[in-house]
């Protein structure tokens, strides 16, 4: 499984990639917004730092807007992935943007049809926000399960970036059924490796070695 983190926010980014597991950075405008800095020059930043996708969000509403939008966004960096809403005006986008190599992040899935119209119109990903659907009293992971099992069946050349995640055991459900991404907030991929068993071991562990004859 990659690990995304969700975040614009620079010092988050430098250090989950010192960690030695960012696989990529998604951002959105509500997470820009948070930042000092002007846009352009934030994603560029981003994009120096993580090797892998970066996803910037387009905010245009029809599709003969979203493109040159999103041909704009796609010559930032060679790593950028322009993040499109799933809707018939995002699609219209999608299906030409793929066709001129552009990498497009469908986003905003809440079923899997919308997922399946995105992988048909071309999009590189699609971003299932589970935790929205969560909060909703619908099973997230369940869409996440349906997505993966249609993918397979028509070997569509799209991966899946399980979103709107909000504890560690969403990433856990998230690999067992076999999505290929999880965009995680910086504050519970900051858990991840965190155990009180662990905790408990290492300073029994340094108590111990301080008795030990050197």
């Amino acid at each position: 499984m990659k690990f995304f983190l969700d975040t614009a926010n620079l010092k988050e980014i430098r250090e989950v990639a010192g960690w030695g597991i960012l696989d990529g950075v998604t951002t959105n405008p509500s997470l820009a917004a948070k930042e000092n800095a002007k846009f352009e020059d934030l994603i560029r930043d981003i994009c120096a730092v993580c090797p892998g996708p970066v996803s910037a969000e387009c905010v245009s509403e029809k599709a003969e807007d979203i493109i040159p939008e999103a041909r704009a966004l796609a010559k930032i960096a060679s790593n950028i992935a322009v993040k499109i809403p799933v809707n018939l005006e995002g699609l219209k986008a999608t299906k030409i943007l793929s066709g001129e190599g552009i990498a497009v992040n469908m986003t905003l899935i809440f079923s899997p049809t919308q997922a399946l119209l995105a992988a048909k119109a071309g999009a590189k990903f699609v971003s299932p926000f589970i935790g929205r659907l969560d909060d909703i009293s619908q099973d997230g992971m369940e869409l996440v399960r349906e997505i993966t099992q249609i993918f397979e069946n028509y070997r569509f050349d799209c991966e899946i970036i399980v979103a709107s995640v909000r504890h560690p055991r969403h990433i856990v459900d998230a690999a067992l059924l076999g999505a290929d991404i999880c965009t995680i907030p910086f504050s519970v991929i900051d858990k991840l490796v965190r155990h009180p068993l662990t905790d408990a071991g290492i300073e029994k562990f340094l108590k111990d070695w301080g008795k030990v004859k050197k």
